[in-house]
C-alpha cells in the first residue's frame, strides 16, 4: 500500500485529493492547520497531524511520524497555500509576507527534506500544485503569481537533477478552481474574469489520477488544466 503526505488537506484541493487517495486505496497522512476540518476526512486509511507547515520543527515532526509509522513515503502532494492580492496602495504586505512563507519557503523546505528521504529510499514523487499564474501575471497578483513562478522553478530544477532516477517531480497549472482560496473577495474572479464555469476540485483530482497512473517510464513535469471560459 502506497503512502501520500499531503499538505493544506483541510479544505479545497488539498482536501479533495485526501478524500479521493483513500477511497482509491493508498494510505493518506493529511496536515493542515484546521484540525476541526481534518477530522471530516474518513477516517479509513487516513491519519490526519494537525500543525503550521510553517514552522520547522512541526516539518520535522511531520516528516518523523510518517517513517516512523509506515517506513517509508511515496507521494508528497505541495497543496498548502493561500492568496494576497491588490493594489500598491491597498494590498495587506503583512499577508503578503505570510503567503511566501507558506507558499514557498514551507513548500520548497519540506520538499527538500522529503526528497532526501525518496534519495535514500530510492523512489518518490512529488506533485506540486502550481498555477496557470505560474506561467504569466496579472494586475494586482504579482506577489502571488511569484510564488507560484518559484514553485515552477523549483519542480523543474528538481526534475532535471533526478533525471534518470526513480523519483518524480510533477507541477499541476489549474485555472480558476472553486475553493476557499476567494471566499473573503467583494468580486469573485468566475465574475471578474467571466469564467461561467469554473474547475472543481474533482476536475483536480482527475488531473491527479491521471499522471498517478502512468507507467514506470513516462514523466508529466507540468499540466495545465482550464476551464474553457478561461481566455486571459
Amino acid at each position: 500500500m502506497k503512502i501520500c503526505l499531503v499538505t493544506g488537506a483541510s479544505s479545497g484541493i488539498g482536501y479533495a485529493i485526501a478524500e479521493a487517495l483513500q477511497a482509491d486505496g493508498y494510505t493518506v497522512v493529511a496536515t493542515a492547520r484546521r484540525e476541526d476540518r481534518l477530522q471530516q476526512l474518513p477516517a479509513r486509511n487516513v491519519t490526519t497531524i494537525t500543525g503550521d507547515l510553517s514552522d520547522a520543527a512541526f516539518q520535522d515532526q511531520l516528516i518523523s511520524t510518517v517513517y516512523e509509522k509506515y517506513g517509508r513515503c511515496d507521494y508528497l502532494f505541495n497543496c498548502a497555500g493561500t492568496i494576497a492580492t491588490g493594489t500598491i496602495e491597498e494590498i495587506d504586505i503583512d499577508k503578503v509576507t505570510d503567503m511566501i512563507q507558506l507558499n514557498v519557503t514551507a513548500t520548497i523546505r519540506l520538499t527538500y527534506q522529503l526528497l532526501k528521504r525518496f534519495r535514500q529510499q530510492g523512489f518518490g514523487h512529488v506533485i506540486n500544485m502550481s498555477s496557470v499564474l505560474g506561467t504569466k501575471v496579472r494586475p494586482t497578483a504579482g506577489a502571488y503569481a511569484a510564488t507560484k513562478f518559484a514553485m515552477e522553478a523549483l519542480s523543474e530544477a528538481l526534475r532535471m537533477e533526478l533525471t534518470g532516477s526513480n523519483i518524480q517531480v510533477s507541477c499541476i497549472e489549474p485555472g480558476l478552481v472553486m475553493t476557499e482560496l476567494h471566499k473573503d473577495w467583494n468580486v469573485h474572479p468566475k465574475e471578474g474574469m467571466g469564467i461561467h464555469e469554473p474547475l472543481t476540485t474533482d476536475d483536480i483530482v482527475g488531473t491527479v489520477r491521471f499522471i498517478m497512473q502512468q507507467p514506470a517510464h513516462v514523466r508529466i513535469p507540468r499540466l495545465m488544466i482550464l476551464p474553457k471560459d478561461h481566455n486571459i
